[in-house]
């Protein structure tokens, strides 16, 4: 029974496509017979030391304040990183770990690199998206800018100390090949689905009254609300759809930086009274969520960012036997067959968005075969059981090595 430390930047009960990605991880893990345990970093945030969710243990590092006085550039991070390093190497020892596993963002990597170099552990740092092409998108640096070309040279020099490198897709794989990177230390964990607790649910009449859905053909998304996913342009197609199909409502579940700007949004366009905003909800009640929903939207935006990384809720959609939408960008062509498992429209362009979901959502028929396809996909493709198999592998080549 291998004994693996995961570090990670934040876990359940925070909800969102990272932390669901994280704890199926750890849970597959656990079935095949390994030991996972994991730390998360000051960001996950305030509260208790050490929590166990459905039997996965995550150990808290302190939030502390000494990391907010830095002015200078990345004098914050270096504390973040030294705090988690501390924790990490007091909980290696805790619980007798053979292999640190780090993932992304480089915050974590450094500190297990760190650590594991000290107590002579192997360090896999799995790669999910680029911590400059994020920054990107959140505003912090544009790309090219030196601070761009300082954080990815950090990522880079990671990635070549680390033992092993994971990517959750070809783009993120291809690209990591491309720095220099030698592929017997790459491998592939791509996103997948726990198809026995994401399946075809009638709908939740329960749900139904709470958010007044009762006989409303429903489309929307469930995820983190960050300018990438393109909401905004959801909201905007949503407009146009909304005149057409008096039954219809928009359902958006989660919460992020620009929740506001979508409220205000809606409001603007005068759709405020047809779109449901549930706010953040429990990671228990995601997957009888996905019931309510007709249709599920993922229309995002045509950049570096969309175009590497694959999106984790798509796959829990599809698993649920519902229809899916999504932009044509990268990530999303790796998921979705278009027309058959779902449709692919042109990103960025919410007249494309519209033309689609006024297809599916009068079309029960079509929303039937695509679901059925797709959750026939799944279940052949992407479950997870399945794909952290790769990790035993990767563990085993380590500790044999």
């Amino acid at each position: 029974m291998t004994r693996v430390l995961h570090v990670l930047d934040h876990s359940l009960p925070v909800l969102s496509g990272y932390s669901s990605r994280s704890h199926h991880i750890l849970r597959a893990q656990r079935e095949l017979g390994l030991d996972p345990v994991a730390v998360t970093t000051p960001k996950h945030g305030p509260g208790p030391a050490e929590e166990t969710i459905d039997g996965i243990t995550y150990y808290r590092t302190p939030v502390g304040t000494a990391a907010t006085r830095h002015s200078l550039p990345g004098m914050a991070e270096l504390g973040l990183m030294r705090r988690l390093a501390a924790r990490v190497a007091e909980v290696a020892r805790r619980h007798r770990a053979e292999v640190l596993h780090a993932h992304s963002p480089v915050l974590t990597a450094w500190p297990a690199l760190w650590v594991g170099r000290r107590m002579r552990l192997p360090v896999v740092y799995e790669v999910r998206a680029f911590w400059e092409d994020a920054g990107v998108d959140h505003g912090t640096h544009t790309e090219g800018s030196l601070r761009y070309r300082t954080i990815r040279a950090v990522e880079t020099a990671a990635m070549r100390r680390a033992d092993a490198v994971g990517a959750i897709c070809t783009g993120l794989r291809d690209e990591i090949r491309g720095r220099g990177l030698p592929a017997e230390r790459l491998y592939l964990i791509p996103n997948g689905v726990d198809t026995d607790l994401f399946h075809p649910l009638p709908k939740d009449p329960d749900l139904l009254q709470r958010w007044d859905l009762a006989g409303k053909t429903v489309v929307g998304f469930i995820g983190s609300f960050y300018r990438y996913e393109g909401l905004d342009d959801l909201l905007t197609a949503w407009a146009a759809v909304a005149r057409d199909i008096p039954a219809g409502r928009l359902l958006l579940i989660g919460g992020g930086e620009v929740a506001d700007a979508l409220r205000a949004q809606a409001e603007a366009l005068g759709v405020h009274q047809r779109t449901v905003f549930a706010g953040p909800i429990p990671h228990h009640e995601v997957p009888r969520c996905y019931s309510v929903y007709d249709v599920l939207a993922y229309p995002r935006k045509a950049m570096r960012l969309t175009e590497l990384v694959t999106p984790l809720k798509p796959l829990e959609a599809m698993a649920s036997g519902r229809t899916v939408i999504a932009s044509d960008v990268g990530g999303m062509r790796e998921l979705i067959r278009d027309g058959v498992t779902g449709l692919l429209v042109p990103p960025d362009d919410p007249h494309a968005l519209a033309t689609a979901l006024r297809r599916v959502m009068q079309d029960p028929a079509l929303r039937e075969r695509m679901g059925a396809d797709a959750r026939e996909r799944i279940c052949r493709e992407r479950q997870w059981k399945t794909i952290v198999l790769v990790h035993v592998d990767t563990y085993a080549r380590l500790l044999h090595r």
